[in-house]
């Protein structure tokens, strides 16, 4: 249902969350979330225009987050690269539907609604403190993808 685009951007700023606030390399991120090179750079160069990454050049440089972890949600990723699409009106243009969506495309719409809730109302920071065994781009109790355990967050 999302694209792989999505699912790169998604993968790029959960690690950029889990290192919070240093910046890494796109060769960093792209070890870590294991994303081929000249994708994630596309990737990120889309989340840099929207606003949800920056980039530095230079010693101590590289790519972090704009706002914390706290502070960005699912969603604001998944839209900053590949909106989800509400359906308002009929996708096959018919004029008796209009905006009275039938009941296929109304069942439609209500998924893309809970799904546009669920990730609207899910932040980074939550993601990441789950409790759940599987660490998001990890082995369970392996470092984050080769990044050392001196930069990782402490997990509870």
């Amino acid at each position: 249902m999302l694209s792989q685009t999505v699912e790169y951007a998604l993968r790029a700023v959960i690690f950029l969350a889990s290192v919070s606030p240093d910046a890494q390399t796109t060769s960093e991120i792209g070890r870590a979330t294991q994303v081929p090179l000249a994708y994630l750079s596309k990737v990120l160069q889309g989340l840099r225009q929207e606003g949800i990454l920056k980039s530095q050049r230079g010693v101590g440089g590289g790519i972090s987050l704009v706002r914390t972890p706290q502070e960005l949600t699912i969603l604001d990723v998944v839209n900053a690269v590949e909106p989800l699409g509400r359906i308002t009106t009929c996708p096959l243009g018919l004029a008796a539907h209009g905006e009275h969506l039938c009941p296929l495309h109304r069942r439609m719409d209500d998924a893309i609604q809970v799904m546009e809730e669920a990730f609207h109302s899910t932040t980074l920071a939550e993601v990441l403190a789950d409790p759940n065994p599987s660490i998001p781009l990890t082995n369970i109790g392996a470092p984050l993808c080769g990044v050392p355990a001196t930069s990782q967050k402490k997990k509870k």
